[in-house]
């Protein structure tokens, strides 16, 4: 609970940013970190609140409230809060495998449910997990534990993403022999080619892939099952299988001249960027640059803030980054109530380092494209946009509306598409025959985690479509446990 009055003796507080014009020159974590006091003080905030909701990982409304993966936050607040940090690692390591990664890029829909959140800004949960953990491998208390005791069974996990990871750590816990296949050449999936290097850096991934590697799990890159090798031979090869793929297949924007040059996906260029930079500093070229280009980023959420921070880095000359949905409000309005996550207006890295270079955050609202118009030699140069406004249609469902009299122009020598996700990719599901539900993700219920093929599971955005980090961790832990209760008969695993 930390300290009964803290709620009341201190304010929240974060550490300071790195300053916008300094971190967009370099490709480093942005976050700077508090002092060991002032961390202890962050924790003392938290109450006595009688039901934490901070920890109850619901859905409401269809977004999380709480923590997905259960993490016990106002134990460990406490323990930092007197001081006993190997103490509060162990009860964190208990719910989450990695909160190196959920600490850096979680949205962290605990704040958003904290009790104090009612009348007061709320605990500083993500802040204090991160500094957990760093601490941790910083006193040298991370450290590779295999088990004592194997049981033969082999498992297949395919995808080395957070869920894939996670669901590998479980089982080789419980005394599996895990072998994760990966279609990269590196390890990790989303936390390594996904996320850009400043949100979460990369040494990060590769030490805690190190450290399961030590502990038992088999990894393989450049391994990509469905194409390289037929996903039916795992069957043959292994005890079980559990599917991580990940929602991979991207919404497009199938509009007048998307064939031209210029116009990307954004996970295509958020990948090369990063594989590029981890190769060579990007001394090699492999990437799609955004140098002196006028760029337009379709889409608002995290994958289009990435792109606008990954373009701000290479030295963008302008930057357009267009949403469909309105502006959110300053503050959380009445049919958006407590422990609901606060849909707010928020000011993120990429938009606050556009608006320190150009003036102004880049998110031009209810706005969508008509058409892309090329200069003649097959290059974007232009995108024509119009704005739009909701209404409903006849069958009572709110579909955008063209607003007469909107229409601009806007300069384009780079159009980066994220809009999110559409599904799993089909190659595993189809090869293996796992059945799909109407948006097209694996069937395989929340909590069970088993497909319609025997030996089989499904976790992660593959089951559940385009999700959080924190859920894909969810997915893959509960994933082993019902794996290992398959493999078993019965599961120690949470």
């Amino acid at each position: 609970m930390g300290k009964p009055t803290g709620f009341m003796e201190f304010e929240r507080e974060l550490p300071e940013d790195r300053s916008p014009s300094e971190r967009v020159q370099d490709w480093h974590e942005f976050h700077e970190h508090f002092a060991e006091a002032k961390l202890q003080q962050q924790g003392a905030r938290c109450m006595d609140c009688g039901i934490p909701f901070c920890h109850a990982g619901q859905l409401i409304s269809g977004m999380a409230s709480g923590c997905p993966i259960n993490n016990l936050i106002p134990e460990w607040n406490d323990l930092v809060y007197r001081g006993l940090w190997k103490e509060a690692l162990a009860r964190l390591h208990k719910t989450n495998n990695f909160p190196e990664f959920t600490g850096r890029v979680c949205p962290a829909p605990c704040e958003g449910s904290c009790v104090l959140g009612l009348n007061e800004l709320p605990v500083t949960i993500k802040n204090i997990e991160a500094a957990i953990i760093d601490n941790g491998f910083l006193k040298g208390w991370v450290t590779a534990e295999p088990p004592e005791k194997r049981t033969g069974k082999k498992v297949a996990v395919i995808g080395s993403g957070p869920s894939g990871l996670a669901c590998a750590a479980q089982l080789n816990r419980a005394g599996h022999l895990v072998t994760v296949y990966e279609r990269a050449d590196r390890i990790g999936g989303l936390l390594m080619y996904g996320i850009p290097n400043m949100k979460l850096d990369k040494q990060f991934v590769e030490r805690r892939v190190d450290l399961m590697a030590a502990e038992g799990v088999k990894f393989v890159a450049n391994a990509h099952i469905g194409v390289d090798m037929p996903a039916t031979q795992l069957i043959h090869n292994f005890d079980a299988v559990v599917i991580c793929t990940g929602a991979t297949k991207a919404r497009d924007l199938p509009i007048p001249g998307r064939e031209l040059k210029g116009i990307h996906m954004a996970m295509d260029f958020l990948r090369a960027n990063t594989k590029s930079l981890l190769d060579s500093q990007h001394k090699d070229g492999n990437f799609i640059s955004a140098k002196d280009k006028h760029v337009i980023v379709v889409g608002g959420g995290d994958t289009g803030t990435d792109c606008v921070g990954t373009s701000m880095r290479h030295g963008c000359k302008s930057l357009t980054q267009l949403e469909i949905l309105p502006r959110p409000p300053d503050t959380r309005q009445a049919d958006n109530p407590w422990p609901e996550w606060p849909k707010v207006y928020k000011l993120d890295y990429g938009q606050e380092e556009v608006a320190a270079r150009f003036g102004a955050d880049p998110r031009v609202y209810l706005t969508t494209g008509e058409k892309f118009v090329g200069d003649g030699d097959g290059n974007v140069k232009e995108m024509h946009i119009y704005e739009v406004e909701w209404a409903k249609n006849e069958q009572g469902a709110f579909i955008p509306k063209r607003v007469a009299g909107s229409d601009k122009v806007l300069k384009a020598d780079l159009v980066l598409l994220a809009m999110g996700f559409l599904g799993p990719e089909d190659a595993v599901l189809s090869q293996l025959g796992v059945e799909r539900d109407p948006r097209s993700n694996a069937k395989a219920e929340h909590g069970q985690f088993t497909t319609n093929v025997r030996g089989v599971f499904a976790a992660g955005d593959c089951r559940r479509g385009q999700s959080l980090v924190v859920w894909a961790i969810n997915e893959g832990r509960g994933a082993a446990r019902e794996c290992d209760r398959y493999l078993m008969g019965a599961t120690g695993l949470p």
